[in-house]
């Protein structure tokens, strides 16, 4: 498995064609956007940079990576010849079943058909393509090139040799993959989202403020970052959208997102993303600073 497709430029898409680059593959990065596209390489070079200059990588392995990395606009031409693809789109559904349906036939028959997924079914993904043994969920943390951990998820007909292929791919990009199984929101999200949905219940029900809610996780559980900051860093809308596939997977009302959430993914305040959360994020600053409506 030399060649891989990642289809999508954002955050995670940019963060795995990184990685698979710097350890020797050869990636095609598809966005329908040139623009997207640019961003996304200038994201990586500066990511690689800031791994030169800790002494993590040399001069040498940055520019290998990015002679590795191919821009494409057209997923036809991105996706021909891949040996595995990495679908990291958006986290909707329907935008994720009409890709895998296109890759089902742009893609060699051979071709191992993964999603980046947080939550969604790889069931129901599989489910639209002719190679349900074939696809799989490679769910990789964020920043992508330095967290460990990628949980690796099984679908109904998930084949023993795919799924055995993808968690040796993982050891060579010097991750530790974790095979879970096909359920709403799969390991790391049943867990987490339930944690950060309470932080915020807890906010919203008065019981301490955003700091005092942070503080205590940190300080107390060891967390590295507050629920809270977390859910900023995620983004808002992300955890909303999980926390709906688990509340409609399950159909168990304590996954149910609390009003606080909705209301501030409805007014477009999504967290680092979009400049203000629970706190504000200024480009460049490192400090974090609480959003005006939750000072005191």
């Amino acid at each position: 498995m030399q060649n891989i497709t990642v289809i999508g430029s954002g955050t995670m898409g940019n963060g795995i064609a990184h990685t698979f680059a710097q350890f020797g593959f050869k990636v095609n990065l598809v966005d329908i956007n040139e623009t997207a596209l640019q961003k996304a390489i200038a994201t990586i070079t500066k990511n690689l940079d800031r791994q030169v200059q800790k002494g993590s990588i040399t001069e040498d392995i940055k520019n290998a990576t990015l002679a590795n990395i191919t821009n494409h606009t057209d997923l036809a031409k991105g996706a021909a010849k891949a040996d595995l693809v990495v679908e990291a789109a958006s986290e909707n559904v329907d935008i994720k079943l009409k890709i895998f349906k296109q890759l089902d036939e742009i893609c060699p028959p051979h071709t191992i058909l993964a999603s980046n997924t947080s939550s969604i079914s790889i069931t129901q993904i599989a489910a639209v393509t002719k190679r349900p043994e074939k696809v799989i969920g490679m769910h990789f943390m964020n920043p992508v090139p330095v967290m460990k951990l990628i949980e690796v998820i099984r679908g109904y007909k998930t084949s023993n040799e795919v799924c055995d292929l993808v968690m040796a791919t993982s050891k060579k990009l010097n991750k530790i993959p974790v095979e879970v199984n096909d359920y709403p929101g799969f390991v790391a999200n049943k867990i987490l989202m339930p944690m950060i949905n309470e932080a915020i219940i807890t906010l919203y029900e008065g019981v301490a403020g955003v700091e005092e809610i942070d503080t205590v996780m940190k300080l107390g559980m060891a967390h590295p970052m507050g629920p809270l900051q977390l859910a900023d860093f995620i983004g808002l809308d992300v955890c909303l959208s999980i926390l709906r596939v688990l509340q409609d997977g399950f159909g168990n009302p304590k996954y149910a997102p609390c009003p606080l959430l909705v209301n501030m993914v409805t007014s477009g305040d999504l967290g680092a993303k979009s400049g203000r959360g629970f706190y504000e994020y200024t480009a460049g600053s490192k400090d974090l600073v609480l959003a005006p409506r939750f000072k005191k």
